[in-house]
């Protein structure tokens, strides 16, 4: 079991779900030489007062989107530093995907090293919008110019577990991410005190045994 730290407490989450990531501070991100690659995506969310059914709450709506290679992420991706600083390469793409929407070094959030043999920095951004706000993001997603090729729609992220424990963020955290963008999804949640750690191990417990079982069916049984 991995142990993922976040101030002074930890979510245990299973090596197979999500890679550890090595979190630096932007300074150390911005010293790294020239054979390091720059990611910049944003988490754009709204506190949403409604209830699921008229019973479960929704606490907050957060988006992601479709790419289209099948994969969830958040809106973003690579920046060329030789031509542009990180928030205005970040705005170049968000222009494409999501229409007029522009963010700030205020709105930075995080850093992290991913694993593998590409060496790549992943820089997170979040910004809180009303939920007006956010649903005017959505309808200009739809009229932006990668609407339907790299990006195949916005959706809001379940943060809310159903009876069953499964349905809901659950299933939500059983579907394909790309890259980082599971590991930056909770992570986010914990440090912006949008979901309490008991809830997001207990969400990815529940993903994690329900993929297990899923995988059991598809295997032959050992004789």
């Amino acid at each position: 079991m991995l142990i993922w730290a976040v101030g002074l407490e930890h979510i245990k989450m299973s090596t197979t779900t999500v890679p550890e990531l090595k979190q630096i501070s932007r300074e150390e991100a911005m010293r790294l030489g020239p054979g390091w690659s720059h990611s910049c995506h944003a988490m754009l969310y709204a506190a949403n007062p409604g209830q699921l059914f008229g019973r479960i709450p929704m606490r907050f709506s957060v988006l992601m989107q479709m790419r289209f290679d099948g994969l969830l992420g958040f809106p973003g991706g690579f920046v060329d530093r030789r031509f542009w600083s990180l928030e205005d390469g970040l705005n170049r793409v968000l222009g494409l995907g999501l229409g007029g929407l522009r963010l700030t070094e205020a709105d930075y959030l995080s850093s992290h090293l991913t694993e593998g043999p590409h060496r790549v920095v992943a820089h997170l951004y979040a910004r809180q919008l009303t939920l007006e706000q956010l649903h005017a993001v959505e309808i200009s997603a739809v009229h932006s110019r990668d609407h339907g090729l790299e990006v195949l729609g916005l959706v809001r992220v379940p943060l809310y577990t159903q009876k069953d424990r499964v349905g809901g963020f659950p299933n939500f955290l059983s579907n394909a991410f790309v890259s980082t963008a599971k590991y930056q999804l909770l992570f986010a949640l914990k440090v912006l005190n949008m979901m309490p750690s008991e809830k997001l191990a207990e969400a990815l417990a529940s993903a994690t045994e329900k993929q297990k079982k899923a995988l059991e069916k598809l295997l032959p049984a050992s004789s």
